[in-house]
């Protein structure tokens, strides 16, 4: 499992660890994970040309420790200083008996359009707000340079611990860092500035709690329902779909398709499209008869298509079973009635419903994904799963917010999420927490839609027909 620690406890391992270790020689394991990394993304150093970006904190210092092992293996390194009086003395020095050189801020431009490499060294993990005016003109012109541009620690301007961007920011292709990832590097919209992050050890002890999780497959794999010896369908559980409607029948047939196959034994089906489920999977159970009358379920999907189906909606909240809510189901529940479940409860909006249910504006929720989908779980005491470019789950009750590192922009089609809410109903019904089923899910699903698209446009349907062999590939 991949995690995130905030800067607090970040820099809290680093006190520690410093206080046990010669001074200089945390910052010297990173500058050498840095310069290794820098000649890995050059393939050839000797006769490149690399720029510094240096600010004043411990991050200019990396940049320039590991300028001057470039500048020892042959590189041209020059370091744009961008406050001089404030650079860190140990670091500028080390570059200097390299042969590297100090480039004045005001005569840089030439220096970067020519380079192969920029390092940005410009502000470090407890950075707040965008780029100040001088620093933001010099990344200005790095891109509109081919160098290639590698971010010490975090790229400069973004946030570390929420991942937002509040002004201008260095985008880079590769980020080094240090001990742990920074949730910025796994949340968007910061993460799009990370490019490639590249992890290097610098022996860092750090708590067992994370801020952020993302699974991996041996993760999934492990959580995975897979059936024994013994079962039969009912003992791997039945999920619920109240779904679809006379204007929207395909929500409730593709929320079937997912929910078939996502492990569960079996599954029904209640709403108006019932000719039209049975047509596309016969092996539906399909019930006319309302919610509450259409036999044993494990858990419940409601909301795909549902128009204007308040009462259906209303009928499953009263189920004493987990229960996912979705689509025009997230308009229509009560959140009194969704916080007074004693079942879980498991919401998945996307960033404009989670927008309309906090009465904020779309793009807030969209450049604050962390915070909104916290605040939205503590508001409906609900576990909720917020989709979009980096899905994240968060509990009501705090702990690690998971985020899913396997989407693809093609997922952005009509009816995916009527899939992910089908899967994602059935790995509750076999018996995965509302936590465990929405990261499976949504790892499951971004994994089936990369095997579907394969590099091109997909249908909602493909990424159903996918999920059997994201699964297997999980699995191993």
């Amino acid at each position: 499992m991949r995690t995130a620690y905030s800067v607090e406890t970040v820099r809290a391992a680093e006190r520690e660890l410093m206080a046990r270790l010669p001074e200089g020689t945390l910052m010297q394991r990173a500058a050498a994970g840095l310069a290794a990394a820098c000649a890995d993304l050059l393939g050839r150093v000797y006769g490149s040309r690399v720029v510094l970006l240096v600010g004043s904190g411990d991050n200019g210092g990396d940049a320039l420790y590991a300028g001057a092992r470039l500048a020892r293996r042959g590189a041209g390194v020059s370091a744009v200083l961008l406050a001089p009086e404030r650079a860190h003395a140990g670091g500028l020095a080390a570059l200097r008996r390299a042969g590297g050189s100090v480039v004045p801020a005001g005569r840089a431009e030439g220096a970067l359009l020519r380079a192969d490499l920029v390092l940005d060294g410009i502000v470090g993990i407890g950075g707040k707000g965008g780029l100040r005016a001088d620093a933001a003109e010099l990344v200005a012109v790095v891109e509109r340079s081919r160098a290639a541009v590698v971010a010490v620690d975090l790229p400069s301007g973004v946030d570390a611990d929420s991942g937002e961007v509040r002004g201008q920011a260095v985008r880079a292709d590769l980020t080094v860092t240090f001990g742990t990832h920074k949730p910025g590097l796994l949340i968007d919209p910061a993460r799009e500035y990370a490019g490639v992050v590249r992890l290097v050890d610098i022996g860092l002890s750090l708590p067992g709690e994370a801020e952020i999780e993302a699974l991996q497959h041996a993760d999934v794999a492990a959580l995975l329902p897979v059936p024994g010896a013994e079962s039969d369908k009912y003992r791997r559980g039945v999920v619920g779909i109240a779904a679809g409607s006379a204007r929207y029948p395909g929500a409730a047939v593709l929320a079937v398709a997912g929910a078939l196959r996502g492990g569960a034994g079996a599954v029904r089906y209640v709403g108006p499209a019932g000719d039209a489920v049975i047509a596309r999977f016969p092996e539906t159970l399909v019930s006319d008869q309302g919610p509450a009358k259409a036999g044993r379920v494990q858990a419940w999907v409601v909301g795909p298509g549902a128009g204007d189906d308040a009462a259906s909606v209303a009928e499953v909240l009263e189920a004493e079973v987990p229960v996912l809510i979705d689509a025009d189901g997230l308009r229509l529940a009560d959140r009194d009635a969704v916080r007074g479940r004693g079942a879980p409860t498991l919401m998945t909006p996307h960033a404009g419903e989670a927008a309309a249910l906090l009465g904020v504006a779309r793009e807030q929720v969209e450049g604050a994904r962390l915070e909104s989908v916290r605040e939205l779980a503590g508001r409906y005491g609900a576990t909720v799963l917020l989709k979009g470019s980096t899905t994240l789950v968060a509990d009501s009750g705090g702990g690690a917010v998971r985020v899913n590192p396997t989407g693809t922009g093609w997922l952005a089609t009509a009816g995916s999420g009527d899939v992910l809410s089908g899967l994602t109903g059935s790995l509750l019904a076999a018996g995965l927490s509302a936590l465990d089923a929405g990261s499976v899910g949504a790892y499951l699903h971004g994994l089936a839609g990369r095997l579907a698209a394969d590099g091109g446009p997909v249908g909602a349907g493909d990424v159903a027909g996918a999920v059997g062999r994201a699964w297997r590939d999980v699995r191993g």
